[in-house]
């Protein structure tokens, strides 16, 4: 049997190198918690199939929508619907953690050079 332990999202955290590379650190039936560190400005995207949840452990994230955005700050959570086209950015680095099913693009059906790679642990 193995001993009970925690997971530490600062030391996930500290083992990742590159911005916009969700990588797993637990699964829940069908769902994925993902640290992963942004910078910058992402691509418009949405996820037809599924809700997304945002949760920023340091930093500020801009969720831009068609019709507005919304401000994340530190210890606060935002959920994007599914099928509602969005587009993050971080002005300065921000780290968080995102819950989503298995198997989720970072990119939703839009693909191109900043769809990550699925289902890497760190």
């Amino acid at each position: 049997m193995q001993p009970y332990q925690s997971l530490s999202f600062a030391n996930k955290l500290a083992q990742i190198n590159e911005h916009w590379s969700p990588r797993v650190i637990a699964e829940m039936n069908d769902y994925q918690f993902k640290v992963v560190k942004l910078l910058g400005d992402f691509i418009w995207h949405d996820h037809q199939d599924t809700d997304e949840t945002f949760i920023v452990l340091e930093g500020q994230l801009r969720i831009d929508f068609r019709d507005g955005q919304v401000l994340v700050s530190q210890g606060e959570m935002y959920v994007v619907p599914k099928g509602i086209e969005h587009k993050p950015f971080a002005e300065q680095e921000v780290k968080l953690l995102l819950i989503e099913p298995k198997g989720v693009l970072n990119t939703g059906s839009e693909g191109g050079e900043r769809t990550a790679l699925n289902d890497l642990w760190v």
